[in-house]
């Protein structure tokens, strides 16, 4: 059976999708957010059920969920509300086929048993289908409110890192284990530097979960992350509003671009060519109805990219 990281890449670049699944920052959204009385960066996710269900039938290669423990109005953002481990459980009982990641799991607030329970139960429940990505967050208003030390967060890191891959296996007195226990090891991305030299990460981590940027930015970073790396998945995001003209021209904004289909078609090539092995797509800024987007990627967008089962067993 395929691992999660040999799923990810299998037959080359991938497409996937950043949660939440809603367009809350788009004009008509955030008019439907103030009639909902819902507060600024607090998405709607009255229909996500269907549409990650939608996103794994149309064969998106991933869903990725954001791990943002307290709502910090200052930030804007809520990010998908629901705990990561918790959403992911429930995702991986409605989906069949879809990687489940995470972009990232803040790891120095939590406790590391429990987050080793967490990440392997649900690398069970999913039947194999866990993208762990890992981080030290960036919210340093978070730490004294969980009883932890923001300036020792890149040991704390560490740490974690090192009893995830063990499995806690010599962490507890004899006799006592984490159950379950990874069938795989946890694939583990790391959200950014984590406090962490390049070094230690390319030996340390399984892939790289790189902030969004144009495709000469990624250029600079995946040569980068190969220099430390070597093969291991390079990951990014775009924050996409598709147009329904396929011919409209890509015009960048913060952390992406609105554009038609075949100028995203274009632009995910060039990713492709820089060394990016994955996007996954944020539809928060999307002025269409996201089930109408996601169907015109996957009829015009996805064949350019993702081989067919028959190709890639070939």
């Amino acid at each position: 059976m395929s691992t999660s990281l040999e799923k990810l890449t299998g037959g080359g670049f991938s497409i996937g999708i950043e949660l939440p699944l809603d367009h809350d920052w788009s004009p008509a959204g955030d008019a439907k957010r103030q009639h909902d009385g819902r507060r600024p960066g607090v998405p709607d996710l009255a229909v996500h059920a269907e549409l990650a269900q939608l996103a794994d039938t149309l064969g998106f290669r991933a869903l990725w969920v954001r791990d943002v423990p307290l709502y910090d109005p200052s930030f804007g953002d809520a990010a998908q509300v629901f705990e990561a481990f918790s959403y992911l459980g429930y995702l991986a009982g409605i989906t069949r086929h879809i990687l489940l990641g995470t972009a990232a799991v803040v790891l120095p607030l939590r406790e590391p048993l429990l987050t080793l329970k967490s990440a392997a139960s649900i690398q069970e429940l999913s039947r194999g289908r866990l993208l762990l990505g890992v981080a030290t967050g960036d919210r340093p208003v978070e730490y004294p409110l969980f009883g932890r030390d923001f300036e020792s967060r890149g040991a704390n890191f560490r740490e974690q890192i090192a009893l995830l891959r063990s499995g806690a296996r010599g962490y507890l007195p004899p006799g006592l284990e984490v159950l379950p226990q990874p069938r795989t090891p946890l694939p583990l991305f790391a959200a950014g530097l984590a406090q962490q030299t390049p070094q230690w990460l390319g030996s340390n981590m399984d892939g790289c979960l790189a902030y969004p940027g144009a495709p000469a930015d990624h250029q600079r970073r995946a040569a980068a992350w190969r220099e430390v790396a070597g093969a291991k998945p390079y990951v990014s995001f775009i924050h996409l509003d598709l147009a329904e003209d396929p011919d409209e021209p890509l015009q960048r904004h913060r952390f992406g671009a609105r554009t038609g289909r075949r100028a995203l078609i274009d632009e995910l090539d060039a990713l492709r060519n820089v060394g990016v092995d994955h996007i996954a797509l944020h539809f928060r800024r999307n002025r269409r109805p996201l089930d109408e987007t996601f169907a015109e990627i996957a009829s015009e967008v996805l064949p350019h990219f993702h081989q067919t089962t028959t190709e890639q067993s070939a």
